[in-house]
């Protein structure tokens, strides 16, 4: 039988927090990127000097390698996975856990807390061949594949995703199902009862962001595109950027067919349903644990906190924090970021969102003497993707130095060989040694959240059994 944890795909943002925190918890130093396919060091020199064709070809074909045959699908287990992940954590007494979105960010709260991660959202990456731009034959597909899913697994949401333009090449050889778990099931809360201490803290992780999608049956969603470097409107009406994209592909047409939404739902990848929050609440109050809720509408608005967060608590332990790090999607590190003294800033992707809010940071906080970046490579020059010139110039801000970690600029986003050497670069650059600290207290961040919390777009608020108070 599959393992269960090869149902989830190793590339994903869920698996990539899971893996970089559940290391960063038993002492080890995993990055996000290790729940990935690495090239050996001359293996990668040697993928990144094929011609660009054959590079997009092994891009294509290694998310069919990672995906699941659709006759496998039988053996899926969604207790299992939620097993995979609490086995990633050490079982041992926590004074809080946090539950709900991923996000990249909330992984170095955690670390800085020292507890665990629970996501809701998991992709199931499904083996099947299609044109990129058929997303009407990707939905009928995924009808029949999503039905026999949802009848064994009633407490489920199934996000079937399309996105013809930041995924464009992965989409050809495999459908994306995310997958929300709507309640905690019983692997979730035996892990919660067994390690967290009474009275203990459930942070709920409580993404906003929505998307227009359509309701192809009951609790199975389609969406067209995804967060990025586009809003929803521009992806489903068509643009001048689209047209041109989709010219540049060899696209048959000039703007997407793609189903017509009904409604605006949770984000498939980012985004929290909150049925969920209602089994938590239900949770908590039978064991008297206290929810604290941490609500933002995109996944990058938790940085800039975070990193300030990081900033405050070096400065109280006599550490001056004079290097950032600039993470990328599943590219995490919360080990090396502690044992550097680096403040850890998260792009969502490499979009220019994210690159405007981060340039937006670096703008509002004192100078950084260095700057470092690990960019995620996709694979393909999408629309919103940001070019290599605008990111050095973001990294010209460092005072004294601003590099890029393990990435090629001449074959980014298509460096299939970064994955294999961002985590050494980082290592090997940043020379700067602390020891692990102490975890952060609760008591610690509640003194930095009233120091400093209106400053963020981000809405903490507490409640215990007893009664619901909001927390500045």
């Amino acid at each position: 039988m599959k393992p269960a944890y090869r149902f989830v795909a190793d590339f994903d943002s869920t698996t990539s927090m899971v893996v970089a925190l559940g290391g960063f918890l038993h002492g080890s130093d995993k990055s996000g990127g290790g729940a990935m396919p690495v090239f050996p060091l001359p293996l990668a020199r040697t993928v990144n000097a094929l011609p660009r064709v054959v590079r997009r070809s092994l891009y294509r074909w290694s998310g069919w390698w990672d995906a699941v045959p659709v006759k496998r699908l039988a053996e899926l287990d969604m207790e299992q996975i939620s097993t995979w992940v609490t086995e990633r954590y050490p079982e041992r007494p926590y004074p809080a856990i946090m539950l709900g979105s991923s996000n990249g960010a909330a992984a170095h709260l955690c670390a800085a807390l020292g507890i665990p991660a629970l996501p809701q959202t998991f992709l199931v990456p499904i083996r099947r061949s299609l044109d990129p731009d058929a997303l009407h034959e990707d939905m009928a597909w995924g009808k029949n594949v999503a039905a026999g899913i949802l009848r064994r697994f009633p407490d489920i949401l199934i996000h079937q995703m399309h996105d013809p333009i930041q995924d464009r090449l992965m989409v050809e050889r495999m459908g994306y199902f995310r997958i929300k778990k709507l309640r905690l099931g019983n692997e979730y809360e035996r892990f919660i009862k067994a390690t967290l201490s009474p009275g203990g803290t459930i942070f709920l992780l409580e993404c906003r962001l929505r998307w227009p999608s359509t309701q192809v049956q009951p609790r199975h969603l389609f969406q067209t595109g995804g967060y990025g470097g586009m809003e929803p409107e521009e992806i489903l009406d068509g643009s001048e950027r689209v047209k041109e994209f989709l010219q540049r592909q060899g696209a048959l047409k000039n703007k997407l067919q793609a189903p017509k939404p009904d409604a605006e739902y949770p984000e498939a990848e980012w985004g929290f349903s909150p049925e969920l929050g209602k089994d938590v609440e239900k949770f908590a109050r039978e064991h008297g644990h206290r929810i604290r809720r941490i609500s933002f509408h995109t996944p990058d608005q938790l940085s800039p906190l975070i990193a300030d967060l990081y900033t405050w608590w070096y400065q109280n332990r006599k550490i001056r924090p004079s290097c950032l790090l600039g993470e990328c999607f599943a590219l995490l590190e919360p080990y090396w970021v502690l044992r550097t003294g680096s403040v850890p800033y998260w792009l969502g992707f490499n979009t220019d969102r994210s690159a405007m809010m981060m340039e937006q940071y670096l703008g509002s906080r004192y100078p950084f003497h260095r700057i470092h970046l690990m960019l995620m490579s996709n694979g393909i020059e999408a629309v919103g993707i940001v070019p290599v010139e605008q990111w050095r110039n973001i990294l010209r801000r460092g005072v004294e130095e601003g590099t890029f970690l393990g990435m090629s600029e001449e074959k980014f986003p298509l460096d299939l060989g970064s994955f294999g050497r961002y985590h050494r670069e980082f290592v090997r650059t940043v020379k700067e040694r602390h020891p692990m600290p102490e975890p952060l207290g609760e008591r610690d961040l509640d003194s930095f959240l009233e120091e400093n919390g209106g400053r963020y777009e981000v809405e903490w608020k507490g409640e215990t059994p007893e009664e619901k108070k909001g927390l500045s």
